[in-house]
């Protein structure tokens, strides 16, 4: 049997567009994926998380691409097309920056559920662009799991004073349940990035 290994990434063009985010450059194409994970009618605490990209320069980045993968609000992963339909819950998105007219992502879900042991309820994130040779990989914690959250093994190998750059905060004063959750590439604020 022949093994492959792994081939080298390349920085992300102009071209990944088309097969990502075709509405944030206004093609006349649609998306395959959509900012939204969880259909209304889900089982959940229906949530939006809500951020901006920042590169080291603290300049919002209006081309950057985030996805989302999660489980759903009983800590379980999607596994078949089958389960999809029936509970409206897609456990992915996909979004451009560059779709909204402040440059942020906005993503619609359920608030996720522990996915077992001493896991604290995440959304695991994707962040790319152009000009970057790697994907970037993150998570998203939530401020209102204080006690998930210390529990949780992979935040307790993040160094304490770092944590807080992956905890989104549940903003007040809004009906809805919304999480901001901004990402810095680079800078003295910059995100805690995992190398997988």
């Amino acid at each position: 049997m022949t093994t492959y290994k792994q081939t080298p990434s390349q920085t992300v063009g102009p071209y990944f567009a088309y097969g990502l985010c075709p509405e944030q450059y206004n093609f006349d194409l649609k998306s395959l994926f959509t900012p939204s994970i969880a259909d209304r009618e889900s089982v959940g605490q229906h949530i939006s998380i809500v951020g901006q990209v920042f590169d080291g320069e603290e300049k919002v980045i209006g081309d950057a691409v985030i996805e989302m993968v999660q489980a759903d609000s009983n800590g379980r992963y999607v596994t078949t097309r089958d389960e999809t339909r029936k509970s409206g819950f897609r456990g992915f998105a996909r979004v451009g920056t560059g779709t909204d007219p402040e440059l942020r992502y906005v993503v619609d879900t359920v608030k996720p559920g522990s996915t077992g042991g001493d896991s604290a309820p995440h959304i695991d994130v994707i962040v790319l662009m152009r000009g970057m040779l790697l994907h970037a990989y993150t998570r998203i914690y939530f401020d209102d799991e204080t006690e998930a959250n210390a529990r949780d093994d992979v935040l307790a190998l993040v160094p304490a004073e770092r944590r807080g750059t992956l905890i989104a905060k549940r903003e007040a004063g809004t009906s809805n349940a919304i999480y901001r959750f901004d990402i810095h590439l680079q800078g003295p604020k910059e995100t805690v990035f995992f190398d997988l």
